[in-house]
Formats: structure tokens, C-alpha cells, sequence
């Protein structure tokens, strides 16, 4: 592949940050999937601040209305309605709410949690345990969730062999 059909491919894992797939096709060719993965881990990593908070603030609210108007990326539709979220009662979608708004206030971006293969009481528990880490601390665990949800789109997206 050259650079246009890569970034056609995966330029949209890293939700709305097509420069997390061009930086990582810096380091093409790939042996595998795993050098794939490993290279937009890479490329989040080595980004500057201000691009690695942007990465993370490009990121929806969990269960938050953009996400249940449809109003977001589609793997992020399919994952969070894969972990019930489009589905919350009246009462826990007040309570995603109500963290998202701490959270945002507290941090400056939205919490990020890698949901494939979690439920919303797990989302939940992160949240709560997460709103009070430090700032530095949040922003290093968001960058890690963030490189999770790569990990887990381009594994869908890229066969083993």
C-alpha cells in the first residue's frame, strides 16, 4: 500500500486523526499485524502534547448524545453498543452524564475507556475510580486506553496472517 491507500484503510482508527495513520506508515513495511499495531502505538507516543490531548479530545462521550444520536465514528458506535451503552435506563444514563461533566471539568477531555468486551457497570467502575487520578496520570491512562481501541480496530480490520 502507499501512504493515500493506508491512510483510506486506517486513517480513521484513531478517531478523527488521520495523522496517526500517516505517522505510522512511516514505518512501513509491516512483517505483521502486531508491527502495525506497534506503529501507531508509536506514533501516538512520539506525538507532542498538544497533539497526543487533541487525539484524546476527538474521542466521544461515552454514552454521551452525540453517541446515541449516531453522531460518531462507526467503529465507536459499534463498540459502545456492544457494551450495552445505547441501551442505558433513564437513572444510569443520568449517571454517565454526570461523570462525563465531572470528568470533562476535571481533565479537559472525555474519559476514554476501551469498551470491546466490557459492560457498563466495568465502564462505570473506571469512571469512578478513574475521575479522581492526577492529571498527568489521567492523561497517560487515556492515551493507553486510546492505543487499545487502535489495537482492537486494527485487529479487526488486518487478518494474523
Amino acid at each position: 500500500m502507499d501512504l493515500k491507500d493506508f491512510v483510506a484503510a486506517f486513517g480513521d482508527v484513531a478517531e478523527h486523526s488521520p495523522w496517526v495513520a500517516e505517522d505510522a506508515f512511516r514505518k512501513a513495511p509491516f512483517a505483521d499485524r502486531e508491527a502495525v499495531i506497534a506503529a501507531f502505538e508509536t506514533a501516538m507516543n512520539a506525538a507532542p502534547a498538544d497533539r497526543k490531548i487533541a487525539l484524546v479530545r476527538a474521542h466521544p462521550d461515552l454514552a454521551g448524545k452525540a453517541a446515541l444520536a449516531g453522531e460518531v465514528a462507526e467503529d465507536s458506535r459499534r463498540e459502545q453498543a456492544g457494551a450495552g451503552l445505547n441501551t442505558l435506563s433513564r437513572e444510569e444514563f443520568e449517571r454517565f452524564t454526570q461523570l462525563n461533566t465531572r470528568y470533562k471539568t476535571r481533565f479537559g477531555f472525555p474519559f476514554i475507556f476501551a469498551v470491546k468486551g466490557a459492560n457498563k457497570h466495568m465502564i462505570l467502575a473506571a469512571f469512578e475510580d478513574r475521575v479522581s487520578n492526577s492529571s498527568e496520570d489521567e492523561l497517560q491512562t487515556a492515551l493507553t486506553q486510546v492505543a487499545r481501541i487502535s489495537r482492537f480496530r486494527l485487529e479487526d480490520r488486518i487478518s494474523k496472517d
